[in-house]
């Protein structure tokens, strides 16, 4: 399903701010697989969900999804097989478009645009029978502004637009992040419905071990670039939230080890 082949990249590369956000990242999907991607503060794991879209082109290395190499594809080409919801709620809509306006657009992802109704009867009633099981009431307001509404009700209908069309892959990138914590577990509850529901072949970034640990089938664990651990099957049903924080904290320490040998080194070519 998606195939990651030693892919790298270097952003500002030869220059004080080089950062090598990529390096060699090797990772297999398989079909309706939902994996977990942790990892602190610049280990890779958004710029790896933005390798796969298509933000920008990797330096080296091979993407292949669906059965296609699209290491060379525009994002704007990848979008057809791929559904992506971002962190801030206000990104991957037109805010100020109605409810159904924006998802006569995602039903159109990656097909040929023409001139016609966009809002017909065969899309406006599995649109309201879909909005409805959100039990949000949105269903009475799809001429609403979706610009209008709260994070929460906007992430949910976001994630409805991004998997409207069933994608080959479902990119998740701390879509829960912003919200307040009961707007949080709504939309956690609503993503592993979709993706059980439709089984969506998934990668979702998050910060929070609860999620991590009571979510998908397998967790990637990432640092400096590099896939660190691969925990699934029996490891990762057995993963307390206490585990996680445990490796992360031995990642803490060998950081620190790593820069005390560095300072006596240094210390002894003064």
């Amino acid at each position: 399903m998606l195939e990651i082949s030693g892919i790298r990249k270097t952003f500002n590369p030869g220059t004080v701010n080089e950062v090598r956000a990529l390096q060699g990242v090797e990772l297999t999907l398989d079909p309706g697989s939902f994996v977990i991607v942790l990892g602190m503060n610049g280990s890779g794991k958004s710029t790896l969900l933005n390798a796969v879209a298509g933000s920008f082109f990797v330096d080296a290395g091979t993407l292949r999804l669906a059965g296609h190499d699209v290491t060379r594809w525009p994002e704007h080409r990848r979008a057809r097989l791929i559904g992506r919801v971002f962190q801030n709620p206000f990104s991957g809509t037109a805010p100020t478009m109605s409810i159904a306006e924006n998802f006569a657009l995602a039903a159109r992802r990656g097909q040929a645009r023409g001139l016609g109704w966009a809002l017909t009867p065969d899309l406006m009633s599995p649109l309201r029978e879909r909005i409805a099981s959100l039990r949000m009431g949105l269903e009475h307001r799809l001429d609403n502004a979706i610009g209008s509404l709260s994070g929460g009700q906007r992430q949910a209908l976001t994630l409805l637009m991004a998997t409207w069309l069933k994608p080959e892959l479902l990119l998740l990138d701390e879509h829960t992040a912003a919200l307040d914590p009961k707007s949080a577990d709504q939309v956690i509850a609503l993503s592993d419905e979709v993706i059980q529901r439709d089984k969506l072949t998934t990668l979702m970034v998050t910060h929070s071990m609860q999620q991590a640990v009571s979510l998908g089938d397998r967790i990637i664990m990432m640092h400096r670039g590099r896939v660190l651990h691969d925990l699934r099957g029996a490891e990762k049903q057995r993963l307390r939230c206490e585990d996680l924080i445990d490796r992360f904290d031995e990642i803490r320490r060998r950081e620190q080890l790593d820069e005390s040998a560095a300072t006596m080194l240094d210390a002894l070519y003064v």
